[in-house]
C-alpha cells in the first residue's frame, strides 16, 4: 500500500516521531514528506496518507494546516492518519488536536493520535524560551513522548 507522512516540525519532535512510525508501518516504505521542504506534495496516487504537526502556542505548523484545507477533498478518499505532538494530556491536547485538525478529517480518520511532546531548549530561540519558562515552569529540555501511541497509529493504519 503506497503510504505518505507529510509533517511539519519546528524542534524536531515531529520528526522523530514521523521517522519512528515511518519504521513500524507494514507494508512497502512510507514515503517522509517535511512540508516546509516540500510545499507542493499532492498526495494524488497514495492509499495512504498520515498527517503530523506540533502545537506551538495553540496552534499546528501553517504548512500542515495549509495542506489539510488544500487537499481535504481528496483526503477523505484514503485511509487517513492524524497525530499532533503536544505537551498538553487529556482534555487541553483533545481540545488542541480538535481546533487543528478539519472535522471531516477527523471524522474520517482511522487514527487520531497525540503523542505527546517535547520542550527542546536546545532548539528553542531565546524568546521561545522565556515563552516556555514563563507558561510551563520549564527551563531544560524535557519530553513525554509516548512510544505505544506511535505503535497505535501504525497497528491502526496496517489494519484493513
Amino acid at each position: 500500500m503506497k503510504t505518505a507522512i507529510v509533517y511539519a516540525s519546528n524542534h524536531g519532535a515531529t520528526e522523530s516521531v514521523v521517522n519512528q512510525l515511518a519504521g513500524l508501518l507494514a507494508g512497502e516504505p512510507a514515503e517522509v514528506i517535511n512540508l516546509r521542504k516540500n510545499k507542493n506534495f499532492n498526495p494524488k496516487g497514495y492509499e495512504r496518507v498520515i498527517i503530523g504537526g506540533s502545537i506551538h502556542v495553540g496552534q499546528i505548523q501553517k504548512p500542515v494546516k495549509q495542506f489539510c484545507i488544500r487537499y481535504g477533498n481528496q483526503l477523505i478518499n484514503t485511509k487517513l492518519g492524524l497525530f499532533i505532538c503536544c505537551m498538553y494530556t487529556e482534555e487541553q491536547a483533545s481540545r488542541q488536536f480538535e481546533l487543528n485538525f478539519p472535522e471531516i478529517l477527523r471524522e474520517h480518520s482511522s487514527s487520531n493520535k497525540i503523542v505527546g511532546g517535547t520542550f527542546n531548549f536546545e532548539k528553542m530561540n531565546w524568546f521561545e524560551k522565556v515563552i516556555v519558562k514563563k507558561v510551563a515552569g520549564v527551563n531544560q529540555t524535557i519530553s513525554n513522548i509516548d512510544d505505544s501511541k506511535i505503535r497505535e497509529i501504525a497497528e491502526e493504519m496496517d489494519r484493513n
